[in-house]
């Protein structure tokens, strides 16, 4: 027997078992003995302080099954021969291409080379070393295995960078579409448990301008630290305040055990810190790729941050152009107001003036031709002293009515006059209506007439005694100047569920059609004539109007036809709460 041949012998002592954290090896082989055999050999193996996991695979496809499980299997001992003769080689193809796996080292190890020739099989086939059963000493297996493994294990190293720079790139493209800082933080530690595949937790801090720990927030938090949101100095226990500490004040990255610090300061003076707790050590390829990784936060924070100010700074410059807008668009409704204003005095003042010419013009022409006679009266010799007298008092009648009528011209330009208001009071509209009536029963008397007053004991609405006072004086002046001679006049003061209403009811000459439509609008002479002589502006009943609708209620009018009188009706709101009186009183 050769020296260097293995030789299994059955009372020799038995492998020593594998460590958890060994290097894993498979051995694929339908022969039990090569799998003894092999573990007999390797049981003290130790590369970089670490042993070996041999895992064992009785058939082709039990090692497909295995390594589909297992992608961390680092070295494959694989037979040629097992169910079928290219059995080992047909795997060969499956872990290459349908599983994909590229790293695990795997060495041809056959008993039968002339059914496997070695050119053609390291040729057509993706294997990485070719080796005879019979020549697979105890030492020759210990270099196979180690050359094996540093070739797994750089290219592994070399898988892990190109995995960690395509997350990092596509981290990058993430990252830089994220417009607020709190996703970007959220963002930046999720993708640092992505870049390291393994489980882990962390937090993301912000020191913003400020030195002092006062200054310092948690923007978010992952695994058992999500929640740690806020002030760094409330949500942190004393043991993470110290790490982040120490990041800040080395102002470096800092690996310290379980735990990685990674610092970055930003352009703008803004600092950094990224503490992260994996479940595993970190390999050296590991805080490669995390530090690269923490060298882009910096451009990245300090994008976001401005983003940030910067859409502040167009809100607030949106908020002040509505503001200036609006406030534009109020000085050009109080310009449109006033042009309205100033068209409407205008129009006023053309009407006032034309009818000042007009019925102003007839009293005037009276007392210059009164005066007139006057003056010869005077000069007869002797003066006809009843003459005079009677002139006279035309004078002083005639004086009289342009002094009403001058009156009411004021009374109306005052109710169009722009700072008009209302004052909002209790108002007894019986005893306002019983005072109007009274003042009015002189009038009434010296054309024969009478004028009733029916009315319950209170009805109180919500409105300006002055301006209801003389909306019922123009009512009332107005039954007397139409009513006919000993004709009745009645004011009637009433409520309904929400309104006081004063109805004026006469037996003048009434409504013709035509003056239905245009009864209450300003300067409008109707059809009917004052019956006493009296004169008339047309103003009286649009002054009623306006003053019912400054209240809130409105005016109309109602006739049953020329002839037949009518009807005026003001009807006001009346206060909250209050139910009409049903007691009438005369």
């Amino acid at each position: 027997m050769r020296e260097d041949v293995v030789e299994i012998v059955e009372d020799l002592p038995s492998a020593a078992p594998a460590s958890a954290d060994g290097w894993p090896v498979l051995v694929i082989d339908d022969d039990p003995a090569v799998h003894e055999g092999t573990r007999f050999a390797l049981f003290d193996y130790v590369l970089e302080g670490r042993g070996l996991e041999i895992v064992s695979a009785y058939s082709a496809a039990e090692g497909r099954a295995i390594l589909a499980a297992r992608p961390d299997i680092a070295v494959v001992l694989l037979d040629v021969v097992m169910e079928t003769e290219d059995a080992g080689l047909r795997l060969v193809d499956e872990v290459r291409t349908s599983l994909g796996n590229r790293t695990v080292r795997i060495i041809l190890r056959t008993g039968q080379p002339g059914q496997a020739p070695e050119r053609k099989v390291i040729v057509d086939y993706d294997i990485n070393d070719y080796k005879a059963k019979t020549e697979l000493t105890a030492d020759k297996l210990f270099t196979t295995i180690t050359a094996a493994l540093r070739g797994y294990q750089q290219l592994a190293k070399l898988e892990a960078t190109k995995r960690g720079l395509e997350i990092i790139v596509e981290a990058a493209a993430t990252l830089y579409d994220l417009r607020s800082v709190r996703r970007l933080a959220e963002g930046v530690l999720t993708q640092i448990a992505t870049l390291l595949d393994a489980d882990c937790q962390g937090i993301l801090l912000l020191r913003d301008g400020g030195r002092g720990e006062a200054d310092l927030a948690v923007l978010a938090g992952s695994g058992c630290w999500q929640d740690r949101a806020g002030p760094a100095v409330e949500v942190l226990d004393e043991d993470l305040q110290a790490c982040v500490r120490t990041a800040l004040e080395r102002a470096a990255h800092c690996f310290e055990g379980p735990r990685t610090l990674l610092y970055s300061r930003t352009g703008s003076g803004r600092e950094v810190v990224v503490v992260i707790e994996a479940a595993r050590p970190l390999s050296e390829t590991d805080r490669d790729l995390v530090e690269l990784f923490a060298s882009r936060l910096a451009i990245v924070f300090d994008n976001v941050l401005l983003y940030e100010e910067l859409q502040d700074a167009n809100a607030r410059l949106e908020e002040r152009v509505l503001a200036r807008t609006a406030e534009l668009v109020r000085a050009n409704q109080r310009l449109d107001a006033q042009r309205a204003d100033l068209r409407r005095a205008n129009q006023l003042k053309t009407e006032i003036l034309g009818t000042v010419a007009h019925d102003l013009k007839n009293p005037l022409a009276v007392i210059l031709g009164r005066a007139e006679m006057l003056d010869d009266l005077i000069a007869l010799d002797p003066p006809a002293i009843e003459g005079v007298r009677t002139q006279v008092g035309h004078i002083r009648a005639t004086a009289r009515q342009l002094t009403s009528m001058v009156e009411s011209l004021v009374a109306d330009a005052m109710a169009d006059a722009l700072d008009i208001s209302i004052r909002r009071e209790s108002v007894d509209l019986a005893a306002l209506a019983r005072e109007v009536v009274e003042a009015n029963a002189p009038l009434a008397a010296r054309k024969g007439q009478a004028i009733a007053l029916e009315t319950r004991d209170a009805v109180t609405v919500s409105g300006d005694a002055d301006r209801l006072r003389e909306a019922l004086e123009n009512l009332v002046g107005n039954a007397i100047k139409y009513s006919p001679h000993g004709a009745p006049i009645v004011v009637a003061v009433e409520a309904d569920a929400d309104r006081g209403l004063v109805q004026v009811v006469d037996r003048g000459p009434g409504l013709q059609p035509e003056d239905a439509a245009r009864v209450f609008g300003r300067f409008q002479r109707l059809s009917a004539k004052p019956t006493g002589g009296e004169g008339s502006t047309g103003l009286g009943l649009s002054i009623v109007k306006r003053i019912a609708e400054l209240h809130g209620g409105e005016a109309r009018a109602h006739s049953a036809g020329p002839g037949l009188g009518s009807t005026f009706t003001i009807a006001v709101p009346r206060e909250d709460g209050e139910a009409p009186s049903t007691d009438p009183r005369p």
